[in-house]
C-alpha cells in the first residue's frame, strides 16, 4: 500500500479544528505549518470573538479553510461549534499555540481505528523548539483525567457529541475533567500515545490571576456535579485553601456561589465503578 493512499485514507477520517481568539499572527503561522503537513487535511478555524482582525486575515490568506466566526468569546465551548461542522469520524483539536507533528494524525487515526472504545487520544506534548525525540511505544495507555489537554487531542466525533461537548459555563480552565468523567461513565476510554506528537509554542492565557480563579471555581463546580457529597466537600475545602494562599479567596468564592445552583441542577454522581478506578481526577 502506498504512502499516498494511506494519507488519503487518514485525511478522510479526521478534521483539524483550530480555536483562536485575538492571536492573528499566531494562528496564521499555525495554518501555514498545518498546510505544510503531508496531505490535504480538512481544517476548520473557529474565531472566538476576535477583535484584532483575525477572521478577515484568515479568510484572505486561507480561502480553502472553513472559517467560523463566533460573535463573542465562548471559551472552550467554541470547540463545540467547530465539531458541529465536522463530517469525519475523528476531530484533531489544535489551539493556536499548538502544532501537530508530521505523521501524528495518521498514527492517531490508526490507533482509533484499531480500538472502537477509545473516545480521546491524548497526544505527547513537546516544546515547539525541542528537536530531540525518542520513539515511544505505539500501544495506547489509560490516562489519568488531568493529563487530557483539550487543545491538543484527537477525539472520536460520536463520543464528543454524545456527552454534549464542553459545558459552556466552565468557559476556560479544567473543562476536560467534566468531559472525561462523563465519557468514562458511558464506558469510553481515554488513552495516551507517546508517538502522537503535538508541539507547544508558549500559550498566551492572558491574566494569570483570572485563569487561576477559573480553575479553582471550575474544580469545585465539577466536584459538586459529579462526586458524592463528602468528596465534593473535601474538594471545596481544598480549593478554597488554595484560593486563600493565592490571595483570591473572596473573588473565587463569589464565582463559585454565583454558578453553583446551575451546576447542582446538572448533578449526576458518577458510578462507583468510575469512582473506584485510578482514572478519577486528582482534584
Amino acid at each position: 500500500m502506498s504512502n499516498n493512499y494511506e494519507n488519503e485514507k487518514a485525511e478522510a477520517r479526521v478534521s483539524i479544528v483550530v480555536l483562536t481568539c485575538n492571536r492573528r499572527a499566531r494562528v496564521l503561522g499555525l495554518l501555514h505549518r498545518l498546510k505544510s503537513l503531508s496531505g490535504d487535511w480538512p481544517v476548520i478555524v473557529v474565531d472566538n470573538g476576535s477583535t484584532d482582525g483575525t477572521a478577515a486575515a484568515v479568510a484572505a490568506a486561507f480561502p480553502s479553510v472553513l472559517l467560523i466566526r463566533a460573535k463573542r468569546n465562548l471559551g472552550a465551548a467554541a470547540r463545540n461549534i467547530g465539531a458541529a461542522y465536522v463530517h469525519t469520524p475523528y476531530i484533531a483539536f489544535c489551539d493556536d499555540h499548538m502544532q501537530w507533528e508530521a505523521d501524528a494524525l495518521k498514527r492517531g487515526v490508526c490507533l482509533l481505528d484499531a480500538d472502537a472504545d477509545i473516545a480521546v487520544l491524548s497526544s505527547c506534548i513537546r516544546n515547539g523548539v525541542d528537536t530531540n525525540f525518542d520513539e515511544e511505544r505505539d500501544t495506547p495507555r489509560n490516562l489519568k483525567f488531568q493529563g487530557f489537554l483539550a487543545g491538543a487531542c484527537i477525539v472520536r466525533t460520536r463520543a464528543f457529541c454524545e456527552v454534549g461537548g464542553y459545558w459552556p459555563p466552565l468557559f476556560n480552565g479544567g473543562e476536560e475533567v467534566l468531559m472525561a468523567l462523563d465519557l468514562a461513565e458511558r464506558g469510553w476510554r481515554i488513552v495516551y500515545a507517546g508517538n502522537v506528537i503535538a508541539r507547544s509554542f508558549s500559550p498566551c492565557y492572558g491574566e494569570a490571576d483570572a485563569r487561576n480563579r477559573l480553575l479553582l471555581r471550575n474544580t469545585i463546580w465539577v466536584a459538586w456535579m459529579r462526586l458524592p457529597r463528602q468528596a465534593a466537600w473535601r474538594v471545596t475545602v481544598r480549593q478554597f485553601r488554595r484560593a486563600y494562599e493565592r490571595g483570591c479567596l473572596w473573588r473565587t468564592a463569589l464565582g463559585v456561589v454565583a454558578g453553583l445552583p446551575l451546576a447542582l441542577s446538572r448533578r449526576q454522581v458518577v458510578s462507583s465503578a468510575v469512582q473506584q478506578t485510578d482514572l478519577m481526577p486528582e482534584f
